[in-house]
């Protein structure tokens, strides 16, 4: 594939950020798409010329709040702009690169916990069932440089080393906690890649206290009335379902260890 321009939504997130620092580093000319775009009352035309410059879109652009209840706001710019996106993609003969989530698969039963898992699983059925060339990231827990601004929403990992202690809920749930390093890879290995859902995990499950202990934290319980309703349990990714010529390179020790020296020079000086 031929590929010279991109359109990157979401490109001031912790993700977003980082893949366009390698787009353009490996040469790309990349136009870029935030969500607050959609407050002009003529995003759609505006969208449409987006998508007909490009070669490419990485769609990475979201609420990420899992969090939030309010469906009307959360799949408004989850799933209706995303489908708009979709349609104009379609039209124009453009792939797309679609940003997923784990959280759409709940605790592995296949059902989303939240309306956060719901809006990306909307979006992940659409873009298959529209039948262009539609890839679709599925996110475990990502973590790493650059998550600082995502606020409640960064690892526990960067919470507890900010807090420098850290409450854990009971139960022991555990997590594909996937390094950053990993997510962007996949995102440069999905230009060639055949339309479909793929995992983006290290294929291991680890409990909150491994990594935890990893980057050297105290913890401690909370109570386990504490733990809400749409909470997610249990994440993991299944290797036969990983893009095709991509495999993680930062199991759970190595990228914890890396992530630590990072926060260290940038923080403790």
């Amino acid at each position: 594939m031929d590929i010279k321009k991109i359109l990157l939504t979401g490109n001031r997130g912790f993700i977003g950020k980082h893949l366009y620092d390698n787009f353009e580093k490996n040469g790309y000319q990349v136009n870029t798409l935030e969500m607050d775009y959609l407050i002009d009352p003529f995003w759609k035309p505006k969208l449409y010329n987006k998508v007909k410059m490009s070669d490419i879109i990485f769609h990475v652009g979201a609420i990420s709040d899992t969090k939030l209840q309010d469906s009307g706001t959360m799949l408004f710019y989850n799933y209706e702009f995303s489908r708009v996106l979709i349609d104009y993609a379609y039209e124009l003969n453009k792939k797309i690169v679609y940003s997923s989530s784990a959280a759409n698969a709940g605790s592995g039963d296949g059902i989303p916990n939240n309306i956060y898992g719901w809006s990306k699983l909307l979006t992940e059925n659409y873009g298959i069932a529209k039948g262009g060339e539609f890839v679709a990231l599925r996110y475990f827990n990502v973590y790493g440089p650059g998550e600082e601004e995502k606020g409640d929403m960064a690892s526990i990992a960067y919470q507890a080393y900010k807090n420098k202690k850290i409450k854990l809920f009971p139960l022991k749930p555990t997590r594909d906690f996937v390094y950053i390093e990993d997510v962007v890879n996949s995102n440069l290995q999905s230009f060639d890649a055949p339309t479909g859902v793929y995992e983006v995990g290290t294929g291991e499950s680890n409990t909150f206290e491994t990594l935890i202990d990893n980057m050297g934290i105290k913890y401690t319980y909370t109570s386990e009335d504490k733990i809400p309703a749409w909470y997610q349990f249990y994440t993991k990714a299944d290797k036969n379902k990983f893009l095709p010529g991509w495999y993680p390179e930062y199991n759970i020790k190595r990228g914890t260890k890396l992530y630590k020296k990072y926060l260290n020079e940038r923080y403790d000086k």
